[in-house]
């Protein structure tokens, strides 16, 4: 056959549930000269990365690194490496990763038991309370801080000090939250937690920041089995990104330029003035939506910032907004998933992407559609 012309795309204002927009150096950086995954430059950086995503997760957890792989890449390496076959864990499913949550863990050999709370609610405490009632010597409890299929953004520090009492590890998926809110892994008691890159942090999809408190990886390290996963086992992967810088697999060393910029524009912002900023963007944006009649569906008082769950008016085909903006617009929001589907849109305002320039940009769009 023959070969087809240089693939070029548009340039999308991202304001869907991610990516998101990209800033210019963290472009620049993936252009950077190529070296070695064992090259001392990269094992330098590598140290770099790990040091801003402590700071970032706001934790002094030494096993925090990025898996090369999406934030699910990032969930399955919590799960694969804490649970073995016949263990019990709690999770709580407000939403579709949740539920994915609960089918990670039970391709692990897990006895689940769900904790469900209506799509956009959050869960609560005295949920978590109850099932420990039934189920009261779990392995693990995980919940997810902020689910991105519904806008809710579930508050976890009570969860966690119950899943301690308990003797339980508490794993929490950060995926659409950090660098966009508060995230305080030491603060909260979190001992698992990942997250994604092409969200709140600005970088292209590809890398999972994870970190595991040192009870966690005790646990990872003393278990009676192998991990099921060759690709995602700490005890593997803690010799690469260690002090030893054993061979494992070939990094994706772009990518972890990309990150490092990324990071690095977090901290330079600073990381308050940076989620008083989503926060800011989320205020404007509600306050146009209602004078467009429109009102957001997530629990008030539990609403993400950076992730906006509006609802679609009675009449309103939402698939031919959605196509409108993208083709008239150039602006990309998403869909409504799961009993959500054709009910929502969902708005993302996350790192690169949350400026008022805009919100005020889509809110005209919106305007002129539904005019």
């Amino acid at each position: 056959m023959n070969a087809p012309q240089a693939f070029q795309p548009p340039h999308r204002l991202l304001m869907g549930p991610g990516p998101s927009n990209i800033a210019p150096t963290v472009y620049t950086a993936l252009a950077k000269p190529m070296v070695g995954h064992l090259d001392p430059v990269f094992v330098q950086l590598m140290e770099e990365v790990k040091a801003m995503l402590r700071a970032v997760f706001q934790t002094s957890n030494e096993m925090t690194f990025p898996i090369s792989g999406t934030g699910s890449a990032g969930m399955e390496f919590c799960f694969v490496n804490l649970i073995e076959s016949g263990d019990e864990v709690i999770i709580g499913v407000n939403g579709v990763f949740g539920t994915r949550m609960c089918d990670v863990a039970a391709r692990c050999g897990a006895k689940v038991t769900r904790v469900e709370s209506p799509w956009g609610q959050i869960i609560t405490p005295g949920q978590i309370a109850d099932a420990l009632k039934t189920c009261p010597k779990p392995k693990l409890v995980a919940i997810v801080h902020a689910e991105t299929s519904t806008g809710a953004l579930t508050p976890p520090a009570e969860i966690a000090k119950l899943a301690h009492d308990a003797g339980a590890l508490f794993v929490l998926d950060t995926v659409t939250s950090l660098g966009g809110c508060n995230v305080a892994l030491d603060a909260w008691g979190v001992d698992a937690v990942y997250s994604g890159t092409q969200k709140c942090l600005s970088a292209p999809p590809g890398l999972a920041p994870v970190s595991l408190s040192p009870r966690a990886l005790q646990v990872a390290t003393s278990r009676k089995t192998k991990v099921q996963s060759w690709y995602l086992d700490v005890n593997l992967l803690a010799s690469y990104w260690g002090q030893e810088r054993v061979y494992h697999h070939t990094a994706p060393i772009s990518m972890n330029y990309a990150l490092h910029e990324a990071l690095r524009l977090v901290l330079e912002e600073g990381l308050e003035n940076r989620w008083r900023r989503h926060e800011q963007n989320h205020l404007l944006l509600k306050a146009g939506l209602e004078k467009l009649g429109l009102t957001l569906t997530a629990q008030e008082g539990h609403r993400l910032w950076q992730l906006n769950a509006v609802s679609v008016p009675a009449g309103v085909d939402e698939a031919a907004v959605r196509k409108r903006l993208l083709t008239e617009f150039n602006i990309e929001i998403g869909a409504g998933l799961g009993p959500l589907k054709g009910k929502v849109w969902r708005i993302g305002l996350m790192g690169e992407t949350s400026k008022r320039e805009n919100v005020e940009t889509l809110l005209g769009a919106l305007g002129k559609i539904l005019g």
